[in-house]
């Protein structure tokens, strides 16, 4: 009797692991260690170069966008990045690029600014379309007022565009 039972805990265990490894080879998503989840299919990935459409035309911001993308997917991936359109696509605008009263003490002074970049993003995965979006990203940092905006500038134009890149990517591989 006893035999029967531990013939029977095997085959149920063997039938269990086969089940488990047929429904798995199923799935076409790939995991990486940062929680990107991108479709197998995808061996190539582009950056289109980002537009500037704000008033004040940030000399070079759009080519440091560009250059801060790439480098961020190329470091959390294994997508290869390619000149052209990828199976992996990403195209994109600099929207806004202000600075904005946010604390007004009395009658218009104001006690703190806001410094604003936002970015509109186009996804587009040619293997697997319903991953594809449109979205505006936008980030900010609070500043006193005493500070004139050309130094907010340098000080957090790289935090800023390092947060934006993050939020860009966690949007297209880790559904955020």
């Amino acid at each position: 009797m006893r035999l029967n039972q531990g013939i029977f805990r095997i085959a149920v265990f063997t039938l269990l692991f086969a089940s488990f490894l047929s429904v798995s080879s199923c799935f076409t998503m790939k995991y990486s260690t940062t929680g990107a989840s991108i479709p197998l299919e995808a061996k190539t990935v582009s950056v289109q170069f980002f537009e500037n459409l704000t008033r004040s035309q940030e000399a070079g911001l759009n080519q440091q966008v560009t250059d801060k993308l790439k480098d961020f997917i190329q470091a959390n991936t294994q997508l290869l990045l390619i000149n052209g359109t990828g199976d992996i696509d990403f195209e994109g605008a600099i929207t806004g690029y202000t600075a904005t009263p946010t604390a007004i003490v009395s009658g218009d002074e104001a006690a703190k600014n806001r410094f604003t970049i936002t970015l509109k993003i186009k996804f587009t995965c040619e293997v697997k379309p319903e991953m594809d979006f449109e979205s505006s990203f936008s980030r900010y940092e609070d500043y006193d007022a005493d500070t004139d905006f050309e130094t907010a500038k340098s000080l957090f134009t790289d935090d800023l565009l390092a947060l934006l890149v993050e939020d860009i990517f966690n949007k297209a591989f880790a559904n955020w």
